[in-house]
């Protein structure tokens, strides 16, 4: 069974060529962002189009870029999707594509109203995919991923991992958040499950099953490795004020970066196990301590 992957070499790729090399005899072609356009469909039965833009919390990025790399390429490639022989086509978008703030808990039935053009970029690709007569015996599944770790990942957990590891306190304990996470190692659980079932084409949140506070991810990271989590409750209204000050002067904490740290954004995942009839095979505190226990050996590695 052959499998197109785009954006083999990123985060997510890196780790689902992992999944799929050790448990599954699958025929694995990558694709580059540049060989997207280009790529030969021939005996494909499925592609994995995770290449993308990410979300560039310094605001440095051109927007235009965003729609250039979320959208027009993926039109593209959903448009050779339709003309060829293969069978599904599972594409990575994002839950800021439906909300950039959650009042209660995500779900698929919410209108979407994304703010950043990160999260417009990936929602024109959700409308076109949509939008388009999908051939007898063709699926396309749209993934909305909230916040995914695991082994390689260099976003915000990195980010504590390292105010832990370093025994600096953690001074926003004072905000009193839930938000849902997701392993990548489940992510790739449900991708395989798609590859291998029959469900109706749509929309699917993807998320581990219980949401956690940043102060609990702080706790999780810091008792594996056996370290005593540092916690400062600093008066709310003075972070506030200092993730203002970073965006003027264009610090490592600003107020994006505060809102991803703090924020509630619980996702269900309720539809997508329901599909699929099954349960996810990591709970979030497992995810996260496989997610920490590769940090450890990245610095183990950088010492030696």
């Amino acid at each position: 069974m052959r499998i197109l992957i785009t954006g083999s070499s990123g985060f997510v790729g890196q780790n689902l060529i992992k999944y799929l090399s050790a448990k599954f005899n699958f025929d694995i072609t990558r694709v580059s962002r540049s060989e997207l356009i280009s790529a030969d469909f021939s005996d494909t039965f499925a592609v994995v189009h995770l290449a993308g833009k990410a979300h560039d919390l310094k605001n440095s990025s051109n927007a235009n870029e965003y729609y250039k790399v979320n959208y027009e390429l993926t039109k593209g490639l959903f448009d050779k999707f339709l003309s060829s022989d293969a069978k599904k086509f599972i594409f990575i978008s994002s839950v800021k594509a439906a909300a950039d703030t959650v009042d209660g808990i995500l779900t698929e039935d919410v209108f979407p109203s994304p703010v950043t053009d990160y999260g417009k970029s990936k929602l024109m690709a959700e409308q076109y995919i949509q939008s388009q007569i999908l051939p007898i015996g063709k699926f396309y599944y749209i993934l909305r991923p909230c916040m995914i770790h695991g082994p390689g990942n260099k976003g915000n957990l990195n980010l504590l991992y390292k105010f832990v590891q370093k025994g600096i306190p953690y001074p926003l304990a004072s905000f009193d958040n839930k938000r849902s996470f997701l392993s990548v190692g489940n992510l790739c659980f449900v991708i395989v499950k798609l590859l291998q079932q029959e469900v109706a084409s749509g929309i699917y949140n993807v998320a581990d099953d219980d949401p956690l506070s940043t102060t609990d991810v702080i706790r999780l990271l810091a008792n594996s490795s056996n370290k005593k989590p540092k916690l400062w409750a600093v008066c709310s209204r003075i972070i506030l004020g200092l993730a203002k000050l970073g965006d003027i002067f264009k610090l490592p904490l600003n107020t994006e970066r505060l809102n991803k740290l703090t924020e509630n954004y619980i996702v269900s995942n309720a539809k997508v196990k329901d599909a699929l009839g099954v349960n996810l095979p990591l709970n979030v505190e497992d995810g996260l301590k496989i997610t920490a226990s590769s940090f450890m050996a990245e610095v183990s590695r950088l010492e030696k």
